[in-house]
C-alpha cells in the first residue's frame, strides 16, 4: 500500500480527464487547449517557484551522479534504437528517448518518497538534474528539427531559454535560488496557485487523449510506413527501459561503481525506477509529434511500476 497510494492520486485525474473526453464534456478542442496551458503557463510556474526554492548544491552527490549517468545511458540508448531500429525523425527519437529515460520525479516521485525513504531530498535532487539538464536537452533536439528549414535556426537555439517558458521558468528559478533571494508571498501566492493546476492539467490531458487518436496530434509523416507491429514493439522496448533496465543499471552503478548501499542503494534504484512523467506527452502535443508513443508509454510504465517500485522496496529494504 505504500507505493499503491503515490499512483492512486494520478489514476482517479486521469480517469476522470477520459470521462471529461469520452462523454464531450468540455468540447472537442479542451484536450489541445489544457495541453498548451500546462506546457506553456502552469508548469513553468511549478518549475519557477520549486527551482527558486532548492539548493542547487544537492545535485554534488555521489547518488545523484548515479541517477544522472543511468538516466543519460539509457537516454543513448532511446535515440540510438529510435534511430537505427524504429526509424524515427529526431524529434520523435527525442520523446521516445525521454519516454524510456525521464522518471516522474514529481507527482509520483514524491509520494513514493515520503512512503518508503521516508525522505524526499534525492528525489528533489533528481528532479533537479532533469530540470537543468535533460530538458533544455530533448527541447534544443525537437527544435532543431521541427525548424530545420528556418534561416535563423541556430539564433532560435541560441534563443531558446527565452522563446522556450520552460526553459525560461527554469533558468529564472534557479536564478532565484543561487541569489539567495527569498520572494515575498505577493509574488509567490499566485505563481504557486498557477503551479498547482500543472499536474492536475496535464493528467487530465492525458486521460482525455485515451479516447482516441486523431491525425492532428502528429506532423505529416510522422508515423508513416510504420506497420501496427512496429508501434506495439517500440512501446514495448520503451517501457522495458524505464522499468526493467534503467533500474538495474542504476543498481549496478551504485553497488559496483560507487560502493552504495543501504538506503543510498535504495533512493538511487527506487527513482530510477519510477515511470514515465507525463512531460514526454505534454512536448509531444505541443510539438504537434507522435502524442500516441508517449501516452501509452507513460500509461504502460504507470501501471506496471505499482509491481516494480514495490518489488525494488521489498528486496532492498
Amino acid at each position: 500500500m505504500t507505493v499503491l497510494s503515490g499512483f492512486l492520486p494520478i489514476w482517479a485525474i486521469t480517469a476522470v480527464g477520459w470521462a471529461a473526453g469520452r462523454f464531450h464534456v468540455l468540447g472537442s478542442q479542451a484536450q489541445t487547449v489544457l495541453g498548451r496551458f500546462a506546457f506553456a503557463f502552469a508548469m513553468p510556474a511549478l518549475l519557477f517557484l520549486t527551482l527558486s526554492r532548492a539548493r542547487v548544491s544537492e545535485l554534488a552527490t555521489e547518488g545523484v551522479a548515479v541517477f544522472a549517468a543511468s538516466l543519460l545511458l539509457v537516454f543513448g540508448l532511446g535515440l540510438t534504437l529510435g534511430r537505427w531500429v524504429f526509424r524515427r525523425r529526431q524529434a520523435d527519437r527525442a520523446i521516445g528517448a525521454m519516454a524510456g529515460a525521464y522518471v516522474n520525479s514529481a507527482n509520483l516521485g514524491i509520494p513514493v518518497a515520503v512512503h518508503v525513504l521516508h525522505d524526499t531530498s534525492f528525489v528533489i535532487a533528481a528532479a533537479l538534474f532533469q530540470t537543468l539538464f535533460i530538458t533544455p536537452l530533448i527541447l534544443i533536439l525537437i527544435d532543431l528539427d521541427v525548424r530545420r528549414e528556418a534561416r535563423d535556426r541556430w539564433s532560435r537555439i541560441l534563443l531558446l531559454p527565452v522563446r522556450n517558458p520552460i526553459i525560461a521558468a527554469s533558468a529564472a528559478g534557479v536564478a532565484v535560488a543561487m541569489m539567495g533571494w527569498r520572494l515575498p508571498a505577493e509574488v509567490t501566492a499566485p505563481v504557486q496557485m498557477l503551479g498547482g493546476a500543472a499536474v492536475p492539467a496535464a493528467l487530465f490531458a492525458l486521460g482525455m487523449s485515451l479516447n482516441g487518436r486523431t491525425s492532428g496530434a502528429r506532423t505529416s509523416g510522422a508515423c508513416e510506413g510504420r506497420s501496427a507491429t512496429d508501434g506495439r514493439t517500440e512501446r514495448r522496448v520503451l517501457v522495458a527501459l524505464k522499468i526493467v533496465v534503467q533500474p538495474l543499471l542504476a543498481y549496478a552503478l551504485a553497488r559496483w561503481a560507487f560502493g552504495l548501499d543501504g538506503r543510498d542503494l535504495l533512493a538511487v534504484v527506487l527513482c530510477a525506477g519510477l515511470p514515465t512523467a507525463q512531460n514526454a506527452f505534454i512536448f509531444a502535443s505541443e510539438y504537434r509529434l507522435d502524442s500516441d508513443l508517449a501516452r501509452d508509454t507513460v500509461l504502460l510504465s504507470t501501471l506496471l511500476s505499482m509491481g516494480s517500485l514495490s518489488l525494488i522496496a521489498w528486496l532492498l529494504t
